[in-house]
């Protein structure tokens, strides 16, 4: 496998993507709203039990940053949700923001050299 894609379940579309691309930088990521059973978009479709997706949950992607107080000062000032305080752990500081669906990203700034996201 060389492709990884991430797709996040959302309730505005439309607010999604002005999140990610006005805070995040982000130019594409898969963002889609619940369909109804029998919806030809088959990524958010109820489970075969009947079960809706939705947004939330505990799962989420790192963005790596130089200054983790830095940049979460920046998106508090703008307004963005923060699920927790920075908190250092072995390898880095972290925090969690929500897009507006409540969708987690954690913001990652590492410690040690080992911790980076990407091996220089």
């Amino acid at each position: 496998m060389s492709t990884v894609s991430v797709r996040y379940i959302v309730d505005d579309v439309d607010a999604a993507i002005a999140f990610y691309r006005d805070h995040l930088g982000y130019l594409r990521l898969v963002l889609v709203a619940p369909v109804p059973t029998g919806h030809p978009g088959g990524g958010s479709r109820p489970m075969p039990d009947g079960t809706p997706q939705r947004p939330g949950g505990w799962n989420r992607f790192m963005i790596e940053v130089p200054d983790v107080a830095a940049a979460a000062e920046k998106l508090r000032a703008a307004g963005v949700r923060f699920r927790n305080e920075i908190v250092a752990g072995v390898g880095g500081k972290q925090v969690m923001i929500e897009d507006p669906s409540g969708n987690p990203v954690e913001l990652f700034e590492p410690i040690r050299p080992e911790a980076r996201l990407a091996r220089q």
